[in-house]
């Protein structure tokens, strides 16, 4: 049928455009590494609230949000799962920034590949999910691979793993509260704008200022643009991932960590030794039997929102 042809193409062009976009997100960030991560997250988290409201007036969903946000007033259960998904993904977020800033791309690049085999591990031992044998054995040579990084080259992988299980109990939550994209993101930076604004209140001295200096002027521009930043991939992502199979999500996801790794190595040099390589092939080859296994049996998959 052409009209889902079309739509399967402007589907896989939005979801591409996301994950690109992701993976290039370091360089962005490390236009911001002379400041505190803690205030990039601040202002990240309150611009993307800005942002996100000035979207929902712009597209007519305003009253809608507020709708779902006296729904989840009502539900305690939702209210409890959206705000700690809001205070995870903060987490994950602070963990990116700081981690580029402080030159550990490959780390990032490291947990964002273990991210979905992290997604099988959750939902096998909280959603009591059945898994096959190339699904366990995915799961295994990851935590081999952790493992082999850990004792080999005495770096224990922390940021990969808070970077991968942060986000992976994102989506686990994601799941269990039904809110679309949009309306969740305002929703998740509302919730913790109130602490963004606390820090910033109490933090003895600002990066963000009314001054003219035009040094200055720049990275409050660069500390704004944090908001778009954060908001366009995910509303990319969210529209395409309406329109492609979630096989190929599960393999188009893979972009992200593949261009932060190539960044991390051939950009911003940083080291990579013998035994990075041999825990990255054992990653690579995990990434291999879990994206085979999605393949087969596409009705099993699933997607990290």
């Amino acid at each position: 049928m052409p009209v889902q042809t079309k739509d399967m193409r402007s589907g896989i062009l939005f979801a591409v455009s996301a994950y690109v976009l992701w993976g290039f997100l370091p360089m962005f960030w490390k236009l911001l590494d002379d400041v505190n991560p803690m205030e990039v997250l601040a202002h990240r988290i309150i611009w993307s609230f800005l942002f996100m409201i000035v979207l929902l007036l712009a597209i007519k969903q305003f009253r809608s949000f507020l709708d779902v946000c006296r729904n989840i007033i009502r539900k305690r259960k939702d209210l409890i799962g959206i705000t700690i998904a809001a205070l995870v993904i903060s987490l994950n977020w602070f963990i990116f920034i700081w981690a580029v800033a402080n030159e550990h791309v490959l780390q990032a690049s490291l947990g964002y590949y273990i991210n979905p085999l992290v997604s099988i591990f959750l939902g096998i031992i909280i959603l009591r999910e059945k898994v096959d044998t190339r699904q366990t054995l995915a799961f295994i040579l990851c935590i081999v691979g952790v493992l082999y990084l850990t004792f080999s080259a005495g770096v224990f992988p922390w940021i990969s793993l808070i970077l991968a299980f942060s986000f992976g109990i994102y989506g686990l939550l994601k799941k269990k509260v039904d809110i679309s994209a949009t309306h969740g993101l305002a929703l998740e930076t509302m919730i913790v704008t109130p602490l963004a604004l606390i820090y910033l209140l109490f933090l003895p001295e600002h990066t963000f200022t009314l001054a003219t200096d035009s040094a200055i002027s720049s990275t409050n521009l660069l500390l704004i643009a944090s908001g778009l930043a954060t908001a366009i991939p995910l509303l990319l992502f969210a529209k395409g991932a309406k329109s492609i199979p979630l096989s190929m999500v599960g393999i188009l996801q893979f972009i992200n960590p593949t261009i932060i790794f190539i960044l991390g190595v051939f950009v911003y040099r940083e080291p990579f030794s013998m035994e990075n390589l041999i825990a990255f092939l054992f990653i690579w080859f995990a990434v291999f039997l879990y994206l085979s296994s999605i393949y087969q049996h596409p009705a099993k998959k699933r997607a990290n929102v």
